[in-house]
């Protein structure tokens, strides 16, 4: 007895190699050589990955002293900010764009830093006395370090201390001396983090729909679910180009009695966007917004 088997593809099968041929599939029922029954449907698997980034600006401890002790001044408040970045639209079997491996992993980038990204550095006590110090003393303090390192940098590469304190010893000095500025530097001036996160969507498009919603986007919290109402509307349009016409294969006429049920992709135009700004375009083939024809067998 032979074996039914209902098959959905939701993969696409190019019957012609050149990328401006036509993607067809057979569909219907398919017999086998070993006699094995399948019913075929195309259906396409659109993956599109958006990736959002994060900037994070953390106020430093003396910021208010900034202006006072090194006659600079410091941002007195923290921001947290997100923009898209980028996008990509692809096929759940693309090996171009390799849609089906895993998202991209977050990034972390820190600015102005010289260890944990959200602990600053402490202020290394140089006293001969247990009495505590107000912010503004140790803002003075941390000043006078800085200036203290500054002169040992500008000592050590005019040669006027550490005469034999050169080459591989020298640079290592210079790096250690740069650290510590660092650390002092950001308890006025703060840091700021720069991480990335991409978020991903499935979805198999409908021949009578043409635009899906993602998510929505707030710069103040990034990505959030489509029900959220407080964003703006990331969303996928598909613009179908309506021309199905065969390059190189023959419908089959009124005098061909055998008859084989096939369906040709439309290369529809992709595009993400976030509200109305455009961040991704590609074109596909997709056979929901194709045709089906019939080819003698």
């Amino acid at each position: 007895m032979k074996r039914i088997v209902l098959t959905i593809c939701a993969v696409l099968v190019a019957v012609v190699a050149s990328a401006q041929s036509n993607y067809i599939v057979q569909t219907g029922k398919i017999v086998g050589k070993d006699g094995e029954v399948r019913f075929v449907e195309p259906k396409s698997t659109i993956v599109v990955d958006v990736t959002v980034e994060r900037r994070e600006v953390i106020v430093g401890p003396y910021a208010r002293y900034a202006q006072k002790y090194l006659g600079v001044r410091a941002p007195l408040s923290g921001k947290d900010s997100f923009r898209v970045v980028g996008a990509t639209i692809a096929l759940a079997d693309d090996d171009l764009l390799k849609a089906t491996a895993e998202v991209a992993a977050p990034t972390m980038k820190i600015l102005s830093h010289a260890g944990n990204e959200r602990d600053y550095a402490r202020l290394l006590p140089n006293r001969t006395d247990s009495r505590a110090l107000t912010a503004d003393e140790a803002a003075a303090d941390a000043a006078a370090a800085i200036f203290a390192l500054r002169k040992s940098r500008q000592e050590l590469i005019t040669a006027q201390a550490g005469e034999n304190v050169f080459g591989g010893g020298l640079e290592a000095a210079l790096r250690e001396i740069d650290k510590y500025e660092n650390a002092y530097l950001e308890l006025f001036f703060g840091k700021e983090i720069i991480s990335t996160s991409t978020e991903r969507a499935t979805l198999m498009p409908s021949g009578d729909k043409f635009n899906y919603v993602l998510w929505r986007f707030s710069d103040k919290v990034g990505l959030v679910p489509a029900t959220d109402l407080s964003g703006e509307i990331v969303m996928l349009h598909i613009e179908p180009s309506g021309d199905t016409s065969l390059k190189y294969v023959t419908e089959a006429g009124e005098k061909d009695k055998i008859q084989i049920d096939c369906r040709v992709a439309d290369f529809a135009t992709c595009v993400v966007s976030c509200g109305t700004e455009p961040i991704a375009q590609r074109v596909l083939p997709l056979f929901e917004y194709g045709r089906s024809f019939k080819v003698a067998k």
